[in-house]
């Protein structure tokens, strides 16, 4: 019986994967793009190299993802005030509204998928998922 809830927790993952990449790319975004823009919604304005550690990337990829989101509007680059020589990467109203955007449509997203779902039944889930990503952190 495991691996069919295997499998099925497979395609769970790739039919969220799929539509989470449909609703950012009727927004002129990829799943990189949004997440950098909700670490600056989080945390506010960033230098890129702070963004690059914070998103596990190469200085090189957030340089394209930030080239990327201040030419679509997203983002701008701004004096740091502090430190001349830096900039800091700041949401623009485009980005600030993506970022609310995206917000609710997860919360949408969530209360489509476990509607009709008990207390009891989302407990059990939510206590199971924590096994799981347990047994992958360990992994």
């Amino acid at each position: 019986m495991t691996i069919e809830i295997f499998e099925r927790t497979l395609e769970l993952a790739e039919l969220l994967g799929e539509e989470m990449e449909r609703r950012l790319a009727a927004d002129g975004l990829t799943p990189s793009r949004a997440q950098l823009l909700r670490e600056l919604g989080r945390r506010g304005p960033q230098q890129q190299r702070e963004l690059a550690g914070t998103l596990a990337v190469s200085a090189r990829n957030i340089t394209g993802l930030v080239d990327g989101l201040a030419a679509t509007g997203f983002v701008t680059r701004e004096p740091h005030p502090d430190d001349r020589r830096a900039t800091l990467v700041t949401l623009t109203g485009r980005g600030t509204a993506a970022v609310r955007a995206m917000e609710d449509g997860r919360a949408a997203a969530a209360a489509m998928l476990f509607a009709g779902m008990s207390q009891e039944r989302l407990a059990a889930y939510a206590a199971g998922l924590d096994v799981l990503l347990g047994n992958l952190r360990k992994a």
